[in-house]
């Protein structure tokens, strides 16, 4: 263990010291400097010391740093709540403010679970969601998380979720079956879980719109999410879309949803939202659960101390008004393709590189052994903890991952660069990734 005095998450190795940031560099305490190429878990989506977003904090905080949500609300958390309902999805009408991912997808269970209190129908217990999924570290997060190394040694703290297939075309779409099939099969799946719960037991189905973390970027299949939606609708069945990681501009539109044509009855958000300038995330709820709460007993039983901090919500305020001014969400999609275009270049003929997906600036590498087989890599090797060494020692930060297929095998490199990257900084990323790669598979 080293010296320090902070729990790490590793405590075997020591952390190179952080001292300064700028644009989509960050620099340490030696003076080396990193290409943030990851955001750090896709979340510095304005890059480092964006001065706006400095400005707006110091003028806050000036003027009032913490006010406590269950004695006042605050002109910026408002305005910042208006902002998000004009640019939400339909029917979208109120805003409940966390302090990050997890929190987020936290209260929309509850919300899910009080709502069918609200109106009459308590027997709705049971959450669906996907494995390989990854929704956050909080226990409830975590049991409808699909991850099966998060998941194992809290196993008994967990509540009970039925887990189904996640939409993962690359490993499981047969070869006979179109992407419109698989999807639908998918949606069968789901059908035939929620006939063996119970229609009527069954709060919500649970799901990020795009894969993330755990599983490196998994894209639905066209038609897939309608499928899902028209299900729910059917047996009165909520959709909650996780967008913690995947929303907020990520994906090239300022939700993922946008993409897929359908609209969730609560939607978590976070790390985009304020861009890592404060902790923030939020939940956007749709207009009819709002009432039946309103309609009931007039309160969310639920809340935590920080919810709404008037810092964090001037930050997010000011990152999102800097993505509408300048334009950011066409800059997504067009150096999106450019990214598309470099990796494509760099890995499309790689022999041991057996996926390249993404959308936007959020973009996935599955590592394979042998590309003819999509045989994975021995996990003893732990391959991605190699890459991330290797990419940090050339100054490149990147997120890699194992347990890509199933939490325990499998490997995947995911990227999430800035917004403001430039079509050359996207090139010398690609360009360090490259003998990153490739020196952790001659180890």
């Amino acid at each position: 263990m080293s010296g320090s005095r902070v729990f790490h998450r590793q405590l075997s190795h020591s952390l190179p010291t952080a001292v300064s940031g700028r644009g989509i560099t960050l620099t340490d305490a030696g003076g080396k400097t990193y290409l943030d190429a990851s955001g750090g878990a896709a979340v510095s989506c304005l890059g480092h010391g964006h001065p706006d977003v400095i400005a707006a904090m110091h003028a806050q905080i000036d003027q009032l740093a913490y006010a406590h949500t269950s004695f006042f609300t605050t002109r910026v958390a408002e305005e910042l709540a208006d902002l998000l309902i004009d640019t939400a999805p339909a029917g979208m009408s109120h805003v409940y403010f966390v302090s990050g991912g997890s929190e987020a997808m936290e209260a929309a269970l509850k919300m899910a679970r009080q709502y069918f209190v609200e109106i009459g129908q308590p027997q709705r217990r049971h959450f669906i969601a996907r494995r390989q999924s990854y929704h956050g570290n909080t226990l409830g997060a975590l049991a409808v998380g699909g991850n099966a190394w998060r998941r194992e040694q809290f196993e008994p703290l967990l509540i009970d979720v039925t887990h189904v297939a996640p939409c993962y075309e690359y490993r499981n779409r047969h070869d006979d079956e179109t992407p419109e099939a698989y999807g639908q099969r998918l949606v069968g799946e789901l059908s035939d879980a929620i006939d063996a719960l119970g229609p009527d037991r069954v709060m919500a189905f649970v799901a990020e719109t795009i894969g993330g973390a755990t599983a490196g970027v998994l894209m639905p299949v066209p038609g897939y999410f309608k499928g899902v939606r028209e299900l729910c609708d059917r047996h009165g069945i909520l959709l909650i879309l996780d967008e913690v990681m995947c929303g907020m501009g990520r994906s090239g539109s300022l939700h993922a949803c946008e993409q897929e044509g359908v609209v969730p009855d609560l939607l978590a958000i976070a790390k985009g939202l304020g861009g890592g300038y404060q902790p923030i995330g939020a939940v956007l709820a749709q207009g009819r659960l709002v009432e039946a709460f309103g309609q009931g007993s007039g309160l969310f039983q639920h809340g935590h101390t920080y919810l709404g901090h008037a810092v964090a919500c001037a930050a997010a305020l000011a990152v999102q008004r800097v993505i509408q001014r300048d334009g950011l969400l066409a800059q997504v999609r067009e150096r999106g393709q450019v990214l598309q275009r470099l990796l494509q270049q760099a890995f499309g003929d790689h022999p041991h590189v057996g996926d390249i997906r993404g959308r936007g600036l959020f973009w996935g590498l599955e590592l394979v052994a042998d590309r003819g087989s999509k045989a994975w890599f021995d996990p003893a090797r732990k391959l991605h903890v190699r890459i991330k060494r290797e990419a940090m020692a050339g100054g490149l930060m990147v997120y890699p991952m194992g347990g890509t297929v199933d939490g325990r095998c499998g490997d995947h490199v995911l990227l999430a660069p800035p917004f403001i990257a430039s079509e050359a900084e996207l090139a010398d990323i690609v360009d360090r990734l490259v003998p990153a790669i490739n020196r952790s598979l001659a180890h």
